[in-house]
């Protein structure tokens, strides 16, 4: 195929998709983004991206050029497909693969031959050949690697991140034959300015995506029992960790809440796999219970904290400072905030929540919380649990409804004299 007559589909305008068509549009590519959600498609057809991740003098530059849509029809005249949709776990933390199926369903549809088909959703390894191809050639009627082909390219964007890019991050590629895989490559290449890793296969590459998070996740699990233990020692964390990080090896993860769509996700889709090769994962499923009780634990140390100030508990009002799932960035899915919230609420204690980026619809919409507009009264306690930059400029004693009001510091973003306690 003459790669000038690619004809990219995105499938998916998130956080992944939309940068990726934006890219490739900047370096003339016909590209057409699709997603099912038709206020997505009016926004970004008024250069406005509510996932901040890509700037409006970006979307102005490829407004020409990229076209969005969100009617199957226009998918038709595409011959390279490539599916960016969330791949979420469900309430029994099992891979909820519906999103990635519904998209493959409906590329089937349009498939011609000699078209391919790329993933960038992160999938436990041989999803893509034991679950998208056999759906792909059903609904098509071709044939994989005779008349149609595919390739997996782990996404590795970095939400919130203005520094680390799309194009400066180095992009892990495959194929599903010799050929297509070189094809893949050198279309990625051509917009990644950090470059490429051809991976052997389609299950290296995928395996290759669910372990940086399960990596992650395993790292943040250790320094969350590390805090435990310090804690029972009277010890600050921070102040432990700043001390061993004077060692030139020494890792720098911190204690804190890990939610999102990837790292507090990803190793179930690993965990999952082994299970149904019958390895019952140890130590990935041992980080995951450390990291899923982070919420419990600090709302009942926020509990101990208020009972030794002399505070009351019941009806107690208390301010939870961010709610996504990470500093500077809108998003809230799968956000562990939701769960100190939670438990908080179910002692009788009055919580608020302020978060200056989060979208207030779908927090309501999500998790039937109604964000704060402005900060207007004074609380007992006052929990900094996302380090949003502007949450630098507060000033915590103006907050405080008594000298003895506590403030909890999750993320160490506070001086430690500003705070009660850091996690």
């Amino acid at each position: 195929m003459d790669d000038k007559k690619y004809k990219i589909a995105i499938i998916g305008l998130g956080y992944v998709g939309l940068p990726l068509a934006v890219e490739f549009a900047k370096n003339q590519f016909d590209v057409i983004g699709f997603d099912i959600n038709p206020l997505r498609i009016e926004q970004l057809n008024s250069n406005r991206d509510i996932t901040e991740e890509v700037s409006l003098d970006d979307l102005s530059e490829v407004s020409n050029k990229l076209a969005y849509s969100n009617v199957e029809s226009d998918l038709k005249n595409s011959n390279i497909y490539i599916i960016t949709v969330p791949t979420p776990i469900d309430k029994y933390k099992q891979p909820d693969l519906r999103p990635i199926v519904s998209a493959t369903e409906l590329v089937g549809k349009y498939l011609k031959k000699s078209d391919i088909v790329i993933y960038e959703s992160t999938v436990y390894p041989g999803c893509t050949e034991e679950e998208c191809v056999p759906i792909l050639e059903s609904v098509s009627g071709l044939i994989f690697n005779e008349d149609f082909y595919c390739g997996y390219s782990p996404e590795r964007i970095n939400p919130g991140d203005k520094k680390r890019r799309l194009y400066d991050i180095v992009k892990v590629t495959s194929g599903s034959t010799p050929k297509v895989a070189n094809i893949i490559d050198e279309l990625y290449n051509s917009i990644i300015k950090a470059g490429t890793y051809k991976a052997p296969s389609i299950k290296v590459a995928e395996a290759s995506k669910v372990i940086e998070n399960t990596q992650r996740d395993l790292n943040i699990s250790l320094v969350n029992e590390l805090a435990l233990i310090f804690n029972r020692m009277n010890i600050d964390t921070l102040e432990v960790l700043m001390a061993a990080g004077s060692k030139w090896n020494f890792l720098p993860f911190r204690p804190g809440l890990v939610g999102g769509h990837c790292i507090g996700v990803d190793p179930y889709y690993l965990t999952h796999k082994a299970e149904s090769l019958g390895y019952h994962p140890q130590v990935i499923l041992a980080g995951r219970r450390i990291n899923d009780n982070m919420s419990v634990m600090i709302a009942n140390e926020v509990l101990k904290l208020m009972v030794k100030s002399e505070l009351k508990i019941k009806q107690a009002r208390v301010l939870i400072l961010g709610i996504t799932f990470k500093e500077n960035c809108p998003d809230v899915r799968n956000t562990k905030v939701v769960d100190v919230f939670n438990e908080l609420k179910s002692f009788g204690l009055d919580v608020d929540i302020y978060d200056p980026y989060a979208d207030r619809n779908d927090v309501n919409k999500y998790y039937h919380i109604k964000l704060l507009n402005k900060i207007t009264t004074k609380y007992e306690a006052i929990i900094l649990a996302v380090g949003h930059k502007e949450f630098e400029l507060l000033d915590l004693d103006t907050l405080k409804l008594t000298a003895n009001s506590i403030v909890y510091d999750i993320k160490g973003f506070f001086p430690k004299t500003k705070v009660t306690k850091r996690l």
